[in-house]
């Protein structure tokens, strides 16, 4: 019943909005809006069956006709940074008219993920997770170039078209409630390319994967692993359900009750898709920042990471239509003891650098073992950022303030070679280099010890074990909580990786 009252508000919207004979602009087209500069600004509404629309902005006019429901889109051509200017969208039929004002032109980019994306600058009060440097940057938070939309938490059972939530202009209290790690990124963004910055937050913390794809993502990817994982959440939240009835009913709940954690519908696969990203598919933007990961490193997830995550990202570049936009997202941090589903999870990211267009921020040396929000939300910020400065086009310093590459390894008798990119300058932190194992064919690794040398001028860690004579696989930074680090000249880390192929599921 709920998903159906959600799934009727949303198609309501619509018609209701031409059956007023009302022009409609969604949420994201609000006051204080960021246009993504350099591309067509694609601008959908509503209006009456038939009507015909005019679009103008910065004195070019794009028009369009409402079909049968009423929706209408065109696209404006590119413009170049700058700002604030009016949006006007009208009917030549009936004179109505609706402006947008204080828009501005520059980079968009919408940030999701789960809590250490949803993290905001004040932190977490209330489990003591707090972000170096939170206060001073909300006390400060006053750039007239860096714009924020925070999206409020729902759920969907259908596609939704529009949001209630608006565009805000950065300040104490709009910075206090948004994303620690997007906004540290915006910011240093708006520094660098003095170009106006808008950021889109859709975060929910705790979440999967596998709900932040929409219904056609997941059956492109035939997410074998979902369907069976769904059937788990749908059952398990049908006795949320239940004891929430019987709750109603009799309110002396008996002392032996199960506790059952109710995710209020948050893992259901394609909901969070549904409600929170949905309505922006299509926006032009820059690219997306990612952060999630910690919730399929749980239960039966982890083999399977590999293989969902990617299929986000390809779901996500082609719901927006915009080709393969530039995706980056945080390798997960260090964080608790003798769980290797962290491992798992890590590489699976790493892995997925192989789709084009894609960069991983790694945060290895930034974590905590008990407590799974890092508080350098700022320093991951930077790091995305670089990555991102790195992607322009014609950038100057490619490849700068980015994490050294594994590219593969080689056996050389009773030791094994992984060779890097991206690694000139490679340290370890301490007084030796640590966190390397070894295995043979049976691939139960131990832990070894390992040396940096040069080959050929290239950058190489040379790893053996006296319990593995002839190495077959050597990994890295696999254990939950990884205290030995490896950075370049640049001050980036490696991160964890596995020269395994098997680690990952088909």
């Amino acid at each position: 019943m709920r998903f159906l009252m959600l799934m009727l508000a949303t198609l309501s919207a619509l018609v209701g909005a031409a059956a007023q004979a009302k022009i409609v602009l969604p949420g994201v087209f609000s006051d204080h809006a960021v246009l993504q500069r350099g591309k067509p600004i694609r601008v959908w509404g509503a209006a009456r069956p038939g009507e015909a629309i005019r679009v103008m902005f910065r004195g070019q006019m794009a028009q369009a006709t409402a079909n049968s429901i009423g929706y209408w889109e065109t696209h404006l051509q590119p413009e170049k940074a700058g700002g604030p200017f009016t949006l006007t969208v009208e009917s030549p039929a009936t004179g109505e008219r609706v402006e947008r004002t204080d828009i501005l032109v520059g980079d968009v980019w919408f940030a999701s993920g789960q809590s250490n994306m949803e993290m905001p600058l004040e932190g977490f009060p209330k489990s003591a997770s707090p972000v170096n440097g939170g206060e001073q940057a909300i006390a400060s938070a006053s750039n007239p170039k860096l714009r924020l939309l925070l999206q409020t938490r729902r759920v969907g059972m259908a596609p939704m078209w529009d949001t209630q939530d608006r565009w805000a202009v950065t300040s104490p209290q709009s910075a206090r409630d948004f994303s620690a790690v997007a906004y540290s990124f915006g910011q240093r963004l708006v520094e660098e390319n003095s170009v106006p910055v808008g950021l889109i937050e859709a975060t929910w913390g705790g979440t999967p994967a596998h709900a932040w794809i929409s219904a056609e993502g997941i059956g492109w990817a035939g997410l074998s692993s979902v369907a069976v994982d769904a059937g788990v959440v749908a059952r398990q939240q049908a006795l949320v359900d239940r004891a929430r009835e019987n709750r109603a009913v009799n309110p002396e709940v008996p002392a032996n009750t199960p506790a059952i954690r109710d995710h209020a519908y948050s893992y259901i696969p394609a909901s969070l898709y549904n409600a929170m990203i949905a309505p922006y598919a299509g926006y032009t933007i820059s690219g997306w920042l990612w952060y999630q990961g910690e919730t399929d490193a749980n239960e039966l997830r982890p083999p399977y990471y590999s293989r969902v995550f990617p299929a986000l990202i390809q779901d996500w570049r082609k719901q927006w239509g915009q080709g393969a936009l530039p995706f980056l997202y945080v390798q997960l941090s260090s964080f608790g003891r003798g769980n290797d589903a962290w491992g798992t999870v890590r590489d699976a990211q790493r892995r997925t650098q192989e789709l084009v267009n894609t960069g991983m921020a790694v945060t290895l040396d930034l974590g905590a073992p008990d407590n799974i929000h890092p508080p350098e939300k700022f320093t991951i910020g930077r790091r995305l950022a670089s990555i991102a400065q790195s992607m322009r086009p014609g950038a100057k310093n490619a490849g700068e303030g980015l994490s050294p590459v594994f590219l593969q390894a080689s056996t050389e008798g009773p030791a094994i070679r992984a060779w890097f990119d991206n690694a000139r300058g490679l340290r370890a932190s301490g007084d030796g280099v640590g966190a390397f194992e070894v295995a043979g064919e049976d691939r139960r690794f131990v832990a070894a010890t390992a040396r940096i040398e040069q080959v050929d001028g290239r950058t190489t860690v040379l790893a053996r074990s006296p319990d593995v004579p002839s190495p077959r696989y050597v990994r890295y930074g696999w254990a939950a909580f990884v205290s030995d680090y490896l950075y370049n000249a640049g001050g980036a880390p490696l991160g964890t990786f596995t020269s395994d192929s098997d680690a990952r599921a088909d």
